[in-house]
């Protein structure tokens, strides 16, 4: 089959591997129909995550067809069209029983932390992705979901990760009815976020970026107000002035490890020295731009080493802070209900589409932030 592989930081490329195969009774092979390029690939993609292997094939937002079981998988049959969340997880563990499957016990060897995710380095437990025609999906009678009728292809891509993930990121804020919320990144899980908001009673939403044509999509897409930190002088001084210098009820840093807004955190955390888990600007602002007594949820992927974050301001200002991986088979009811009511069409953030063989082209304008891109779609040559 051909599949992308990594070889090095802005370098992947399509090569022909071996076919997956069942490995467990409890496996089952995809045959991959969409997959998508996450902002979280773009970590590995530069090389920020440890233990990210040349070989390796990254992916973790697909959907698919199966076409074989292992003896155990009594939840799908060959034929189904089904919805694999992120998340590798047993379903039996001690935090899969309390639905946090994003930290399940027994899918990643460095499981302290996070669970098991498709193609996202050995920290995660070193599993192939499906930016891929094939892919093997374990626990598969655990993790996915079969895509309900009326859901095409496009829609149920997003719901591996981007639009759950933005969901999780809103329902962490704990909004309620009226609050205001800022979120930090306009990226795909930043406008899902923003325009979940919504859904959970938000008086008022804003999304925080660097990128004019990110902020105009948002402004279409979450109907919410933005502001690009590159034209003012103090980003904190600006929002904590919208709000009557009370500060906002939520923030969500949707941003992650690679936030811009200072020189010095992506000197030290990014570029050249490496010496934290990257840039925590995002982070930093979401504290210090809500009010006293406030949220601040974080959906934003960190390096797991050192950060520079302003953990006494928190403190101080009595915040409550909600972070992890979004447990998104949790999520998807909800979401796919959202979607069957029309109150949202997730495809919409989907700009670009490329054939798998044009991968690399795919990461490069993505990366770049060329021809105005949001989302990217990969579409392998035995989707159909």
């Amino acid at each position: 089959m051909l599949a992308m592989t990594y070889r090095g930081p802005y370098r992947v490329r399509v090569v022909q591997k071996p076919m997956p195969e069942i490995e467990h009774a409890r496996d089952a092979i995809v045959r991959v129909t969409r997959a998508c390029i996450c902002g979280s690939d773009l970590h590995l993609y530069h090389g920020l995550v440890p233990d990210t292997r040349i070989g390796q094939t990254f992916g973790h937002e697909f959907v698919g067809v199966v076409e074989e079981v292992g003896a155990d998988v009594r939840t799908l049959k060959a034929g189904d069209r089904v919805i694999v969340p992120f998340n590798i997880f047993c379903g039996e563990c001690y935090f899969c029983l309390k639905q946090l499957f994003s930290n399940c016990h027994n899918t990643n060897p460095n499981a302290t932390a996070v669970g098991g995710v498709y193609g996202y380095s050995h920290t995660t437990g070193g599993y192939d992705g499906g930016q891929a025609e094939y892919v093997r999906v374990p626990f598969a009678d655990a993790g996915p979901l079969k895509i309900p009728d009326g859901v095409d292809d496009d829609n149920a891509a997003l719901c591996t990760d981007a639009y759950p993930t933005g969901y999780q990121g809103a329902e962490m804020a704990q909004i309620k009815r009226g609050d205001s919320v800022v979120v930090f990144g306009a990226g795909p899980v930043g406008l899902f976020a923003a325009r979940c908001a919504w859904f959970f009673g938000a008086g008022r939403v804003l999304i925080v970026d660097e990128q004019d044509y990110r902020l105009e999509f948002a402004r279409r897409f979450a109907k919410c107000e933005t502001l690009n930190f590159r034209d003012i002088a103090d980003p904190v001084w600006y929002l904590k002035k919208e709000t009557d210098w009370l500060g906002w009820d939520a923030a969500i840093d949707a941003v992650g490890c690679e936030a811009s807004g200072s020189a010095l955190m992506r000197a030290t955390g990014i570029h050249p020295f490496k010496l934290q888990g990257g840039s925590t600007v995002a982070l930093n602002w979401a504290i210090d731009s809500v009010r006293k007594g406030g949220v601040v949820s974080v959906i934003g992927v960190y390096g797991p080493t050192f950060n520079m974050v302003k953990i006494g301001d928190a403190m101080n200002k009595g915040l409550t802070i909600r972070t992890n991986q979004a447990s998104i088979k949790r999520n998807l009811p909800r979401c796919l209900e959202h979607i069957q009511a029309g109150h949202i069409n997730p495809k919409d953030v989907i700009t670009h589409r490329f054939p798998l063989d044009e991968i690399h082209e795919a990461y490069h304008i993505f990366s770049s932030k060329l021809d105005e891109c949001i989302k990217p779609m990969i579409i392998p040559a035995r989707a159909h």
